[in-house]
């Protein structure tokens, strides 16, 4: 069976929570992960998913938004695929189907953040073209 990918209907956003959690470096409560996606889904905010058959195999969030040097541009975010279909290529395909449908929409740019300390991804990203453009800082205020 073929693997699907589609945007996930915002009514179903909480079915990404078990993949999410794995990225969870944070310790976020499940309770206040489905909080936050559900706010997230009132926002520029749109949830591309994989399916094989009828299991949830692939999430990665997608932001938009309109940036000074890049234009239109997207951020995936929360990028996972589980552990079970890892090495097999599926990464290259699901990022194949983000480029064209976000295409598509009109934007021209994809910009991203990933741990310093997962590597795995950082491999993926050079491999897809993606370059350094800088550091990610955050404060909580």
């Amino acid at each position: 069976m073929p693997f699907e990918f589609k945007i996930l209907e915002k009514e179903n956003i909480n079915t990404i929570i078990p993949l999410v959690e794995k990225l969870n470096d944070f310790k976020v409560s499940k309770k206040l992960l489905e909080e936050r996606f559900s706010e997230m889904t009132n926002q520029n905010y749109e949830c591309a998913v994989i399916y094989d058959g009828n299991k949830l195999i692939g999430v990665c969030g997608l932001w938009y938004c309109t940036r000074h040097y890049s234009g239109r541009s997207v951020e995936p975010d929360h990028v996972i695929i589980d552990d079970a279909y890892r090495g097999q290529g599926l990464g290259t395909l699901f990022f194949e189907w983000i480029y064209n449908y976000v295409n598509k929409k009109g934007y021209e740019a994809m910009e991203l953040n990933t741990y310093v300390s997962n590597y795995q991804s950082h491999k993926f990203y050079f491999n897809e073209g993606f370059k350094i453009l800088g550091y990610h800082f955050i404060k909580n205020i």
